[in-house]
């Protein structure tokens, strides 16, 4: 499984926890990993570091996606695609610290796949800026 396989497969998990009530990360991946018949090592680690990462981050990540909306929208406007979408693009580019490029480049296109018209150039709008505000260029 490669990197946007298993990204892929990490953004499925995470949007299903959005969508979720109450959920234990503890449970929920294993159960996850094993539904979804995962056997690759490197995915699995790929996928545990990546949403345990963005469950403890989540209120910082959270205030990014608010600083770099539009000021008459709230977060609570954005559908849970885009919404999980951002959320995994913005941890892999400051916490993963990942170039910029790809991640921005990997998260449009779950966008195509999953997202509705406009999502792709929002979650690209959003990204972009906090590339800038963050002055991430150099990766």
């Amino acid at each position: 499984m490669n990197r946007s396989e298993s990204r892929e497969e990490a953004f499925k998990l995470l949007y299903s926890l959005q969508i979720q009530k109450t959920y234990s990360l503890n449970e929920q991946i294993p159960l996850f990993i094993e539904d979804e018949n995962i056997k690759d090592d490197t995915a699995i680690k790929y996928i545990e570091e990546t949403i345990t990462g963005i469950d403890k981050n989540n209120e910082e990540i959270e205030d990014y996606i608010k600083q770099n909306i539009k000021s008459d929208w709230s977060i609570t406007r954005i559908s849970k695609i885009d919404l999980t979408l951002l959320k995994l693009g913005i941890y892999e580019l400051l916490y993963s610290k990942l170039p910029y490029k790809v991640v921005v480049n990997e998260v449009v296109e779950l966008a195509k796949k999953y997202g509705d018209d406009s999502s792709k150039s929002f979650i690209n709008g959003v990204l972009a800026s906090i590339i800038k505000s963050n002055n991430l260029m150099q990766s």
